[in-house]
């Protein structure tokens, strides 16, 4: 799949979030983009067939993030111009702040391996 083809199924997937389609409907649109077989040399050690594969899955997460970004920009310059009280910056800033005090309220989070202690 062409990068530009990655970039539109994250739009895509945006646009059907937001339209309130199935969480199913909108993972199967990003998974297209996702290749489901990969090229490893037939002599290669597990790591190297697992660089193999990272090489070729991170082509098109890039893709996918610059897709994400690109979508992003286009709302958030088209929020700005429309002259709200609040800027995209401002929703940022306010939204990276309640992540944080979520952090700080829960410091131990048990899924976090770091967290986990020895086993």
């Amino acid at each position: 799949m062409r990068e530009n083809e990655v970039k539109l199924k994250a739009i895509a997937a945006i646009t059907a979030a937001r339209a309130g389609a199935a969480d199913e409907f909108v993972s199967e649109l990003l998974g297209e983009a996702i290749p489901d077989q990969f090229l490893v040399p037939v002599e290669a050690t597990a790591a190297e067939a697992g660089w193999a594969v990272l090489e070729q899955l991170s082509e098109p997460f890039s893709a996918l993030v610059n897709g994400f970004l690109l979508a992003f920009d286009a709302l958030a310059d088209a929020h700005d111009d429309a002259d709200p009280r609040e800027t995209t910056e401002e929703i940022l800033q306010r939204l990276a702040l309640a992540l944080a005090r979520e952090d700080a309220d829960d410091p131990e989070d048990p899924s976090d391996p770091e967290c986990q202690g020895p086993s």
